[in-house]
Formats: structure tokens, sequence, C-alpha cells
């Protein structure tokens, strides 16, 4: 039997303490300890699963295999690098740096030190999308809608870098081709940051994807509509459910139309949290690439940093016009 990989949850915020509950019940790992500035709330959770609380991440160096770091955005970077340097594998959550260049200076530190470094893109592993990764070839047009409900957590970040990221994350996975323009717009409406946006993504090969984002709904929808050559895929993110509708072969039928088949697909409630930190223990003691690497983290986070810019820009001239 393989020895636990030791591992730490560092950041005992709402998402930490769900990484701390998943590792808890994982049988490759044991949890060491539970980290956050905050001794009460590490102590709660800590006690909950098992583990030890501690209010420094430092006092684990040396004594961890693998982190989950799910500290706040700034301070992902600083603790990732003294983890990497140490010689711990790390879970760094979404988005995976402030700027591109500490996302880029983390890959190679990861690379130099031999770490897997993998990015909490959750929805890589939702049942619905690993069922229809396979079939999307040749994405033409590819239509994304993620509403939420306002909470008050994740406002450190505007709504591209909290929720539209995870559709920049698939969409860059499905498209596999150089962006060529990218165009965006979006406002705030109960924060001081952008709540609701929309982009417009084009490839080099054509392919066009229109992605919106909003945490200031009345109800939760997470969507995704493929089109590509004979071909239609949605997928229900949030209900795991598929619906695919395909030209079958190039027959035409009594009406003149072509013939259509269509089929869906309803999974059972999955937990993709789970199934990502289990992906990340496995990469580590296989040594092979995670399904979500820091280079696909970097990329992810440049195409959301240039929808931010281009949101910039709009909002100005909005607001200039109406100084006007």
């Amino acid at each position: 039997m393989l020895k636990p990989l030791r591992a730490a949850v560092i950041g005992a915020g709402y998402l930490g303490n769900f990484h701390a509950q998943k590792y808890a019940a994982l049988d490759g790992a044991t949890l060491e300890g539970v980290v956050d500035v905050d001794a009460e709330r590490a102590g709660a959770i800590a006690h909950a699963v098992g583990a030890r609380a501690f209010t420094d991440y430092r006092e684990l160096l040396g004594r961890i295999d693998v982190a989950s770091i799910v500290v706040p955005t700034e301070a992902h970077y600083e603790v990732a690098k003294a983890c990497l340097e140490a010689g711990v594998h790390i879970l760094v959550e979404k988005p995976v740096t402030r700027s591109v260049q500490e996302a880029a200076e983390l890959v190679e530190l990861a690379a130099r030190h031999a770490r897997v470094f993998q990015v909490g893109h959750l929805e890589r592993f939702n049942p619905a999308i690993l069922a229809v990764r396979e079939q999307i070839t040749r994405p033409l047009f590819i239509e994304s809608d993620r509403l939420a409900v306002f909470k008050p957590r994740g406002i450190d970040v505007n709504v591209v870098l909290d929720l539209m990221i995870h559709d920049i994350d698939l969409i860059l996975s499905f498209a596999r081709s150089d962006i060529t323009a990218v165009r965006a717009s979006g406002f705030p409406v109960l924060t001081p940051a952008v709540d609701i946006a929309n982009a417009r993504i084009e490839f080099a090969d054509g392919c066009v994807a229109d992605v919106s984002a909003s945490r200031v709904s009345q109800s939760s929808l997470r969507k995704l509509r493929i089109f590509q050559p004979d071909q239609y895929i949605s997928v229900d993110c949030e209900n795991f459910h598929v619906r695919t509708v395909r030209k079958e072969g190039s027959g035409i039928g009594p009406d003149g139309m072509p013939r259509i088949l269509s089929a869906e697909q309803q999974f059972e409630k999955a937990d993709p949290l789970l199934a990502e930190i289990r992906s990340f223990l496995e990469a580590v003691r296989t040594g092979q690439p995670p399904p979500v690497s820091g280079e696909d983290g970097r990329r992810a986070l440049e195409v959301a940093l240039e929808v931010c810019r281009q949101m910039h820009v709009t909002l100005s001239s909005v607001t200039q016009d109406k100084e006007l």
C-alpha cells in the first residue's frame, strides 16, 4: 500500500473549508494542517477534520508533500513560491495569481523544482464537461452564460476573475487556437468592481466565443453551447445535463430537410472538487502532468486580464459620455 501524501490547506475561508474536508475524506492523503491567519477559524476547521491548526504556513514547510493554496488572490504568488522552493507540490485556486508575470514565474519555478503545479479550474472536472470534451473537435461558435445570485464572498476581484474565468479556461481548452481579438464591456452594480460582463473572443481558426457572467442575478445558471460542423452541443454545468443535436450523414428526409439526431444525457450529482483534488494527488504520485496545469492557469488569467482591460476602456467611455 502506498504511503499517504502529507497535505495542508493554506487558507481556511469558504473554499478552504471544503478543500480540508476533501483531503480528510481521501485515503491517499493525510491532512497535517489547516492554516489561516485567523486562529479561531483555523482551529474550528482543523478540529472538524481531525487536523492541527496553524496561523503561519511556513511552520509546515518541510513537513508536507502537497498543499492547497486557498488564500486571497493577492497572496497566491508569495505562498506558492515559498511552497515550491520548499519542494511542496501545489494546487492553487483560481485566479492563479494577480499578474501574468507572477504566474509565469511560478510555472518556471515548478518546472525547475520538478513539482506539480495545478490550478483550481473546477469546471474541468464537471461530469457533463468530461462527457463532451472528446466530441468537441472543431468549434465554430461557443456561447457561455454564468449567472450567480449575489454573495458577499469573492468580491475582492471583479466578476471576470471571480466567475467568467471558469468559462474562459474551458473555451481555451476547446478552441486550441491563438486569440486574434478580444472585445468586452462590463459594469458595477452592487460593488465598486464590475459585477456583470460580456466578452467576445475571436480565434485565428475562425472560432468565436461569446462569454457572459453576472454575480447580481436573481437565479443561477451555468450553461455552455458549442456549435461545430453538423453538430450542436448544449451543456448545463449546474444540473449535469448534456444535449447534442447532429446531422445524420448527408441524408435528406422526406420534407427535403437534413435528418437530425438528438440525444440527451443526465449525470448524477457529482463532487468536482473531490475529483480535482484526487487528480492532483494522482499527478503527484505518477509524475504525469496535471489536468489543469500552471500554464493553463496563466493563459486563462492572461485572457481574463485582457477582458478586464477592454471592459475598462468601455466603462471609461461610458463615464465620459455621462460627464458630457
